[in-house]
């Protein structure tokens, strides 16, 4: 099917080819935010690549720079801001709309567009204001803006080649969704990216769960997910052979309905009373218990004899997790080190899951705490982050496990009908198997 050149767009005029000056910082932005948003969905990627080049990058290098400078004669040499602002919107307009009908290939090409055009950068330009232009994109493939838009074409495959907290793109990706600074198009292709990294997560645990049992299976055609190694299956037979009447999800309900009429001073007792039900380490307890009861008890008296209510829930629920995360978003909690420092990150990770389980909607909170935690622990190479990493990967597997629309279960694979509550129970005598829960089952 023919489609219009780039010669020929625009009435024979390509975007901004006319001497821009006087066109004000707002009507060149909402111009080229139309004129992508009508490309990208009738041209193809390739040619809205090469026009996406012209406009931002070659037009630094033209002859004719001065008399025509494009849509960098809309910003004066105080608008660099701006600037950085309208090419970050420019970019996810493009990302937003070939993620949502899958091709990713043009969101890498996009990158390269960047990483190919640096050299150039570093070339002086006849023209002084095409070299501050040449300054700010610099600027701008440096700044943190242009590392979120790189974590669009961080794939699986690709994890071991980059930084070790690109393994954990769901969570940066979450917190660009939320962030009501960025522009919608990126808020939009940063939540629907960040789902589809959990859905393929979950998918490929399910797959690898269930080929790494099986005698006949290429295993190798199945890899596993995490970085755990081939221990993984059994930690999760751990996890999940807590269920029946003593799972989890039973007790955050009983909890809850014993708890809906207490004034919230007694609710915030009976809350650190439930978060260390059934927790065997006992310097665990003892942590959290004095701990939390410091954090907690002292906090919003103001509010200690109305009876708890969905907006105190989620705030106290809010208020637990940042003590057992981050208080202030930049910097581990003292309680994190301390209670992982003692080694038992799938114990942390458990408290964490029993908060969400009486407060579905804490669960994008404590994504967004986990998110700052791993852009804390960013700035330490890998292998002084182990400790860390084997809690997010325990992390990750708990919540695929519990509070995910994937249900597994333990099935014996022995004649005998031994109780999967015994505690000496051989988990090597029981294989995994999952299904997908429906809607009603959630």
């Amino acid at each position: 099917m023919a489609t219009k050149s780039l010669s020929t767009s625009q009435g024979n005029k390509h975007l901004f080819t006319s001497d821009s000056s006087r066109l004000n910082v707002q009507n060149a932005q909402d111009k080229i935010y139309s004129f992508l948003l009508k490309v990208v969905k009738e041209w193809p990627p390739e040619d809205v690549l090469q026009e996406f080049k012209r406009v931002f990058l070659d037009k630094l290098d033209s002859v004719d720079f001065k008399s025509k400078p494009g849509i960098y004669g809309c910003f004066s040499s105080k608008d660099e801001q701006e600037f950085r602002n309208t090419l970050k919107r420019c970019c996810y307009i493009l990302i937003n709309n070939w993620e949502s009908v899958r091709k990713h290939k043009y969101i890498q090409d996009l990158v390269n567009l960047f990483e190919n055009n640096k050299s150039h950068l570093h070339l002086s330009s006849s023209s002084k204001t095409a070299n501050r232009y040449k300054i700010w994109l610099k600027n701008f493939i440096a700044s943190k803006d242009y590392q979120e838009i790189k974590l669009f074409v961080s794939r699986q495959e690709e994890y071991s080649k980059i930084h070790w907290t690109s393994r954990y793109n769901s969570y940066l990706l979450l917190s660009q969704a939320v962030n009501q600074n960025n522009p919608k198009e990126q808020q939009e292709a940063a939540r629907k990216f960040s789902q589809q990294l959990k859905d393929r997560f979950k998918f490929d645990l399910a797959m690898y769960i269930a080929r790494s049992q099986s005698p006949t299976s290429n295993i190798s055609r199945y890899q596993n997910p995490t970085v755990l190694g081939d221990n993984v299956l059994r930690l999760i037979k751990s996890i999940v052979v807590k269920k029946g009447v003593f799972s989890y999800e039973n007790i955050a309900n009983i909890f809850v309905k014993q708890t809906q009429a207490q004034t919230f001073e007694e609710f915030k007792r009976s809350l650190q009373k439930y978060l260390i039900f059934s927790v065997q380490q006992q310097e665990f307890v003892e942590t959290l218990q004095q701990q939390l009861s410091d954090k907690l008890i002292s906090w919003k008296p103001e509010y200690h004899e109305d009876v708890i209510n969905k907006d105190l829930l989620l705030r106290t629920c809010n208020r637990v997790v940042d003590c057992l995360t981050t208080e202030n978003g930049k910097e581990p909690s003292p309680l994190f080190v301390l209670l992982l420092s003692q080694g038992n990150p799938l114990t942390m990770v458990i408290v964490l899951l029993k908060v969400v389980l009486i407060c579905k909607n804490v669960r994008s909170h404590l994504e967004l705490r986990i998110a700052d935690l791993i852009n804390y622990y960013n700035q330490y190479p890998e292998n002084e982050c182990k400790w860390v990493i084997n809690f997010i990967e325990i992390f990750n597997i708990t919540f695929a496990i519990y509070a995910e629309n994937v249900e597994y279960n333990l099935i014996s694979m022995s004649n005998e009908k031994a109780s999967i509550y015994n505690p000496h129970l051989n988990l090597d005598d029981y294989h995994l198997f999952s299904q997908l829960k429906m809607d009603g089952e959630r």
